[in-house]
């Protein structure tokens, strides 16, 4: 159960200003909780006290900062089943994958309390002609200073912590804003970091309005605005944010492609999972499936009769695996695009009904290259199939779009595979797994419409951290 009431937390402790952001419980619609939100003036101290933290952070041992992080990562598994139970409240997650997101949460924070204490830095050979003789030289990196976060709605505990965790493990203070429709993951974790010894002012997590959170771009003294939401959002926010540093992950309509010979009982399963879960409120869900013409009839019917099989309803139940969009407005948005695609000639193969938040998931065919469905991201249960006969032309087709994060190609051809990671422009290729497969070490980010920057625990360290040069003349 939620409390009924959550503070903010501004320069590391916990203030009740007011309870004016309601959240509401997705499956049910009725308000579930009520948090502080942050207006302009708390927005600046938390910017204040960060830049203040700078020091007392940059300054922490690796040793001390690995603490704080192993603490969270304790305390997340003391909390664990609070921690999924809010999930499935705020976000309308059903409650295995809410089980299976505090997971990753702490995984995200072990590997980050990993990080903190290996050296990232290098001996530089200096030596190059007469010149530079009885030169040295060193790099290593140091924290970049106060950072600002802006975390989505739709992974709140996991893209919270693919901020927050390396933030603390590269020596950065930082305020966060966190989805106003899921900000309490984000509170639990600011709870458990306020157990800990960070510097004054390390932290500051701060629900707050569009107009409030404007400082979060704008401030000169914030050195690096990090963002995960929508491109329209992501890339305007770049446009305000001034001198800062900006990491952007945003949207995609990810393809998954089936070769000649893949194995569809390994793949369909995979696929199902890739398209549907988090009701496909993923930038990485399967939206576009590939099939090569010599599997399209199988594929189609096996995959069809498992779509049909998913259990949709309330979260709270074991066996759901579908459950309410975010909100009735979102599931109504897809619900029109199914029908614009309709009305252009797609052929609808399961699915298609709303009630309220709650969407079928839904298998089209032959939708037209022009449609939303499949230019643009859906984020919903909704997964389109075409066909192919040539693997070169399923690759142009996959680049054929705006956005680019991650791709996968299922295939028993080593050959194929390999020109795939030379010739797909995307972030990631994964072979003989969806593209929506997440592993919390690895590099995560797009190209194109879908952002710059990655994230994964050591390179986003990188972004938040510089390289200082050292060079020693012998004398």
């Amino acid at each position: 159960m939620l409390q009924k009431k959550y503070p903010l937390y501004i320069a590391n402790r916990p203030e009740q200003p007011n309870s004016d952001l309601a959240v509401s419980d997705k499956f049910s619609g009725e308000t579930a909780t009520r948090v502080a939100q942050a207006d302009a003036a708390l927005v600046d101290r938390g910017i204040a006290a960060a830049v203040e933290a700078a020091g007392p952070m940059a300054a922490m041992a690796p040793y001390e900062r690995r603490s704080v992080l192993d603490h969270c990562v304790r305390r997340f598994r003391e909390r664990f089943d609070e921690l999924a139970d809010a999930l499935r409240i705020e976000a309308g997650k059903p409650i295995n994958d809410s089980r299976g997101e505090v997971t990753r949460l702490i995984d995200t924070f072990q590997i980050a309390a990993d990080e903190s204490v290996r050296a990232h830095g290098e001996a530089l050979n200096l030596e190059i002609s007469e010149r530079t003789r009885g030169y040295r030289g060193w790099t290593k990196r140091v924290p970049i200073g106060p950072c600002s976060f802006i975390s989505p709605f739709n992974f709140p505990l996991n893209l919270t912590a693919h901020k927050v965790a390396p933030a603390i493990a590269a020596g950065c203070p930082f305020v966060l804003k966190p989805a106003s429709r899921t900000p309490i993951g984000a509170l639990l974790i600011g709870e458990i970091l306020a157990e800990t010894d960070l510097p004054a002012g390390a932290f500051s997590i701060l629900p707050c309005s569009r107009d409030a959170a404007d400082r979060f771009t704008t401030d000169e003294r914030l050195k690096l605005l990090s963002f995960t939401g929508s491109p329209e959002v992501g890339w305007a926010l770049k446009a305000k944010a001034g001198k800062k540093q900006v990491v952007l992950e945003l949207g995609g309509n990810a393809a998954c492609v089936i070769d000649a010979g893949a194995d569809l009982d390994d793949a369909i399963p995979r696929v199902i999972k890739g398209a549907f879960y988090q009701s496909g409120q993923s930038c990485i869900s399967v939206q576009r499936i590939l099939v090569h013409e010599s599997l399209a009839d199988e594929f189609e019917a096996k995959f069809v009769e498992a779509t049909r099989e998913l259990k949709s309803g309330d979260p709270a139940e074991e066996e759901t695996f579908i459950g309410p969009m975010i909100a009735a407005s979102a599931a109504e948005r897809l619900e029109s695009w199914i029908h614009e695609a309709r009305e252009a000639g797609a052929e609808l193969l399961c699915g298609g009904s709303r009630e309220g938040a709650l969407h079928a998931a839904t298998v089209l065919k032959n939708v037209p290259r022009d449609q939303k469905l499949q230019r643009e991201e859906a984020f919903g249960p909704i997964a389109i199939i075409d066909t192919f006969d040539d693997f070169d032309a399923a690759l142009d087709q996959v680049n054929d779009s705006a956005y680019g994060i991650h791709a996968g190609v299922f295939t028993p051809r080593i050959d194929h595979a390999m020109q795939a990671w030379d010739r797909l422009d995307v972030g990631g290729v994964l072979i003989n797994e969806v593209p929506s497969w997440r592993v919390d070490n690895l590099p995560y980010g797009g190209v194109k419409d879908s952002g710059i920057g990655r994230e994964g625990i050591r390179y986003a360290m990188d972004d938040m951290s510089e390289i200082r040069s050292l060079v020693f003349r012998d004398v």
